[in-house]
C-alpha cells in the first residue's frame, strides 16, 4: 500500500500542475443540468469453428447525472452514477458492473483559496452481487447491503477542473444480510447491522483534456478512522474517454478498491470498452 500511495501522490502532483493551466473559473451563474449516457455492447458467436470457441454475449450501462448550482456565494452540487453491465457466456449469466453513487455538495465562497464545504454522499450496489471465483457462486452483497452515507465538513480547493476537500467525516454502515461489513468482532454475543464510524475524509478530483479529442477523468476518495488512523480506505476510480464522433467512444475504465473490512488485498476492476454515448443535457 505504500507504493500505491507513492504513484497516487506523484499522479495527483502532475494533475494539480496541469489542472491550474487550463483552470478556468468562469461559472454559470444558476442552475445547469448536466447528464450523459452510456451502453457499451460486446457480442461473439460461432458456427462449425474447429479452432475452439463459445458464443459470448456483454453489455454495460453507465448513466452521469448532475445539477449544479453556483452563486457569487455558494456552489450547490447533485451528482448520480449509476453503472450496471452483465455477461453471458456458456449459458451463465455474470454481472460485471454494479455501482450507485449520490453525492451532494455545498461549498461557501469566502473569497479565499481554500472555502468551507459541507458533503453527503451514499454507496451501494445496484442488485446483488456475487463472487465467481469460488463454484458455485457466492452472494457477497445486495442493494444497500451494504450501504454507505458519509456526511463530510471541512475545506476544499475547487478550480473548473481539479477540486480537492479534506475534512472530518461521519460514515454509518448499513446492512441487513451481510453482517461483515458493519458487525464489530469484539462483541461476539450480538451481531451488529448497523455501523457509525468517525474519521477524516479526502476527496480529490480532476477532469483533464489530455488531447484534442481524449479526457481524463479521476476521483480518488480516502477515509481513515480515528481509532485507526494507520488504516486508510481507498477508492480510485479512472477513466480515459476517447471520443470517436459525437456517439461513439473509446473508454479504459481502472478502479482500485481498498477496504480492509471487505478484503485484505487491493481490489481491482479494468475494463476497455467501445459503446454508445449521448449528451441529455
Amino acid at each position: 500500500m505504500k507504493k500505491t500511495f507513492v504513484f497516487i501522490l506523484f499522479l495527483f502532483i502532475i494533475i494539480i500542475s496541469k489542472s491550474h493551466a487550463q483552470s478556468d473559473t468562469s461559472l454559470k451563474t444558476g442552475w445547469t443540468p448536466r447528464g450523459t449516457v452510456a451502453l457499451n455492447l460486446s457480442q461473439i458467436s460461432f458456427s462449425n469453428w474447429v479452432q475452439g470457441g463459445e458464443d459470448a454475449l456483454s453489455f454495460a450501462g453507465l448513466g452521469h447525472f448532475g445539477v449544479l448550482y453556483h452563486s457569487k456565494k455558494w456552489d450547490f452540487y447533485n451528482f448520480l452514477k449509476l453503472a450496471y453491465g452483465k455477461s453471458k457466456s456458456s449459458g451463465t449469466v455474470k454481472t460485471t458492473d454494479n455501482e450507485l453513487r449520490f453525492n451532494t455538495l455545498l461549498i461557501r465562497h469566502l473569497g479565499w483559496k481554500v472555502n468551507p464545504y459541507f458533503s453527503n454522499e451514499v454507496r451501494s450496489s445496484i442488485s446483488n452481487g456475487y463472487d465467481y471465483s469460488v463454484t458455485p457462486e457466492v452472494q457477497t452483497t445486495a442493494f444497500f447491503d451494504p450501504g454507505y452515507i458519509t456526511q463530510s465538513l471541512g475545506f476544499i480547493y475547487s478550480v473548473k477542473r481539479f477540486s480537492s476537500r479534506l475534512g472530518v467525516g461521519l460514515q454509518e454502515v448499513i446492512t441487513n444480510k451481510f453482517t461483515n461489513f458493519s458487525d464489530d468482532p469484539e462483541t461476539a454475543d450480538k451481531v451488529e447491522k448497523f455501523k457509525l464510524e468517525t474519521g477524516i475524509e479526502s476527496v480529490t478530483e480532476a477532469n483533464l483534456d489530455l488531447m484534442q479529442n481524449i479526457l481524463y477523468s479521476s476521483r480518488l476518495r480516502l477515509f481513515s478512522r480515528f481509532n485507526s488512523l494507520d488504516v486508510w480506505d481507498v477508492n480510485w476510480d479512472n477513466i480515459i474517454t476517447a471520443k470517436v464522433n459525437d456517439y461513439i467512444n473509446v473508454n479504459l475504465s481502472v478502479n482500485m478498491i481498498y477496504e480492509k473490512k471487505a478484503s485484505l488485498k487491493t481490489q481491482i476492476k479494468e475494463a476497455l470498452q467501445v459503446g454508445f454515448s449521448y449528451v441529455i443535457f
